[in-house]
């Protein structure tokens, strides 16, 4: 087969058509989401140890511990906490757990692990971090674990806000 002439003409085509294809992205990755409050966040993508989808069943309530937090999880055979990361950042309704899966997004600093439970996964995006702007409404509650924002939509208002998952991590917001 690799002496037959058509394949290898066949297989440098379809590198070339490859190398076309593939540009180099601009900015770095971020994963983008909605929390429960309808505000749009990103986080980059070097500051999250893993991305999932849990069963709320999988999601062991403590008792006497914050409001901010759903319970624990088990993940890769340690205890990490889950919390309602719209919550966390002053939205007024509670995380709906009354679904089939909750997406967390798993971050991690100085061995203590956190799932931040969020409503919805936009995806993946390429963004340019030299185009983030500080925020021009800073939301009260979120300000302190926000890095900036870039504007989606100027017409409808529309940010996206850069959230700091270390900050949020470290916050004395846990004890209340």
């Amino acid at each position: 087969m690799v002496s037959n002439p058509s394949f290898v003409t066949q297989e440098r085509q379809d590198k070339n058509l490859e190398s076309e294809e593939l540009q180099s992205p601009e900015g770095e990755l971020h994963l983008r989401f909605y929390v429960n409050s309808g505000h749009e966040l990103a986080v980059p993508a070097i500051d999250i140890r893993e991305v999932l989808s849990s069963s709320p069943d999988h999601i062991t309530p403590i008792p006497n511990t914050s409001p901010l937090l759903l319970g624990t999880l088990n993940f890769r055979g340690r205890a990490a906490w889950v919390a309602d990361l719209g919550q966390f950042l002053g939205g007024s309704e509670p995380l709906n757990t009354d679904c089939s899966e909750i997406p967390i997004i798993i971050v991690e600093d100085q061995e203590v692990i956190v799932g931040l439970a969020i409503e919805r996964i936009v995806g993946m995006d390429w963004l340019k971090v030299d185009k983030v702007q500080p925020s021009k409404n800073p939301l009260d509650n979120m300000a302190a674990f926000l890095k900036g924002e870039w504007l989606v939509d100027e017409a409808a208002n529309r940010s996206l806000h850069l959230l700091d998952p270390i900050t949020v991590l470290r916050s004395a917001r846990w004890a209340a």
